[in-house]
């Protein structure tokens, strides 16, 4: 099994959205999911420090954090999925651009 640490940190984010949603969702146990997103969280939250620092770190997780309150009101005009979508792209494209790049 891969070590976290040789996952990106892009791939880790994005699963973290995809995956609370997804769990959410099918369990109908939010609290699941956001057990799913908060692990995933913090697991990139230490990556991004680790390769970009701390201030990097913060940013990311900020927008880790907006990207999941974010998809709450893009998903009633796009639907769900393509919201969850959106912007689990959009969290992995800033880690890789800011973090997972240098590595």
């Amino acid at each position: 099994m891969a070590k976290v640490q040789n996952v990106p940190s892009a791939v880790v984010a994005a699963s973290g959205l995809i995956g609370g949603y997804g769990v959410a969702r099918w369990t109908k146990k939010r609290q699941l999911g956001g057990a799913v997103l908060a692990v995933a969280g913090a697991a990139a939250a230490q990556q991004w420090r680790r390769e970009a620092g701390g201030k990097a770190a913060g940013a990311l997780t900020a927008a880790y954090l907006a990207a999941f309150a974010g998809s709450h009101p893009l998903a009633k005009k796009m639907g769900a999925w393509p919201a969850v979508f959106s912007v689990a792209g959009g969290v992995a494209l800033a880690s890789w651009a800011i973090a997972d790049r240098r590595a």
